[in-house]
Parts: C-alpha cells; sequence; structure tokens
C-alpha cells in the first residue's frame, strides 16, 4: 500500500480535488493500512530457533499489536547477544496512533533508542514490517505519512559504527510480538534487563540456541 497509496494522495491533490474528498480519500488509505494490522492481537506460538550472531553482535526484534477502532498501539522489543540470550525487553502503549504504519515506525524508533542508551557498536534490527525496513535502507529523504518519524531514525542511526535492518516473516517475530500483545491487553509497559515477562519466558527459551550434549 505505501507506495501506491502516496501516490494516490499526490495526484489528487495535483488535481485539485476538494478538502473534503481528499480528507476521504486519505481516510480510506490509513483504514486500509489499519486493516493490515487488525488480526495483531493474538499471541504466536511459533518457534524458530535462534541462529549465533558474530562476536559483540546484538539483534534488536520489534513488534506492534494495534487496533485501529481504538487508535491504540503498543510496542514489543528485544534485544539478544549472539546466543539468544536476553539482553533486555520493552513494551510500550501508545494512545492516539492513527495507523499500524505510524506503530511500527515509532518501535523501530524506539528500538534504535535502545541501542543509543546501551552503547551497543554493533547491531542488527529485525522487524516485520516491510515497508518501514525498506524506509530504514534506503535512508534519503522520506514524505511518506510518518516522515517525521523516519527522520528521527535517520537521526539516530548517526550514532552506529555498525546497523544493519532486515525484514523478516511475522512467524519469526514471535517473542517481539508476544512483548507487544500482552502490553496491549495489559495497556502496561515493561522495561526489563536481563529477562522478559514471565508471559513470554517459554517463548524465550524456546528460542535460545542449545549446544549438543
Amino acid at each position: 500500500y505505501g507506495a501506491s497509496g502516496e501516490t494516490g494522495i499526490i495526484e489528487c491533490i495535483k488535481k485539485g480535488v476538494n478538502l473534503k474528498k481528499k480528507g476521504r480519500f486519505v481516510h480510506s488509505y490509513i483504514s486500509e493500512l489499519d486493516e493490515i494490522g487488525e488480526n495483531r492481537l493474538q499471541t504466536s506460538i511459533h518457534v524458530k530457533k535462534w541462529k549465533k550472531l558474530l562476536d559483540r553482535v546484538v539483534k534488536i526484534n520489534f513488534d506492534i499489536a494495534y487496533e485501529g477502532r481504538q487508535n491504540k498501539a503498543a510496542i514489543g522489543i528485544v534485544a539478544r547477544d549472539r546466543e539468544g540470550t536476553v539482553l533486555l525487553s520493552c513494551s510500550e502503549v501508545h494512545q492516539r496512533i492513527s495507523s499500524t504504519f505510524g506503530a511500527e515506525a515509532i518501535a523501530c524508533r524506539k528500538a534504535l533508542q535502545i541501542d543509543v542508551n546501551m552503547q551497543w557498536e554493533k547491531v542488527i534490527i529485525e522487524g516485520d514490517s516491510l515497508s518501514i525496513i525498506k524506509k530504514c535502507k534506503t535512508r534519503s529523504p522520506d514524505k511518506s505519512l510518518v516522515s517525521a518519524h523516519i527522520h528521527d531514525i535517520y537521526q539516530l542511526l548517526l550514532n552506529f559504527k555498525e546497523c544493519r535492518f532486515e525484514y523478516i516473516p511475522r512467524l519469526a517475530n514471535s517473542l517481539a510480538h508476544i512483548l507487544a500483545t500482552e502490553a496491549f491487553k495489559s495497556n502496561r509497559g515493561d522495561y526489563l534487563v536481563g529477562r522478559v515477562p514471565k508471559v513470554a519466558e517459554i517463548q524465550a527459551e524456546n528460542e535460545r540456541v542449545r549446544e549438543p550434549d
């Protein structure tokens, strides 16, 4: 939806469509984005085994839970070392969020901010929002509905020695999704060092690398 939707909005403006019609078009575009996230409130139980990272590389996964009728979003973030051991987990609840697209951008920005605060020099940022990951990789001027968040992300990237963005399927992003979903349900966020909330402990352990006996 990203590229075609944004192009449609620009074309409407160029053709001088009245404000009422433009408003309906924008609302329709945002609603389509919202529909992508309406099924995000179910906790995944998929398990994908962790693949070891290079030394001193930290991987941070982010995801969201979103409900368009409430304009409410929750973000879930988990940082792990090369063995898949949790370094920290974080979740937040946000109100007045107009789309899943915006919520994903906020989650990505938060993941980067955590990394800056922790001073990890080499990091991989993973998420299942292909549009946001593409924008972060491009690092070119952004004119989308989330341009302010993307600009913040670009500014944060100046602090990194090495940062790579990677898209992963939803089923491979289960732990971050559980964190977001539980924060949404409880309407409360967490910031935990060295662990995840109790509800996500089994998932975190199942995903860790296990050495042969």
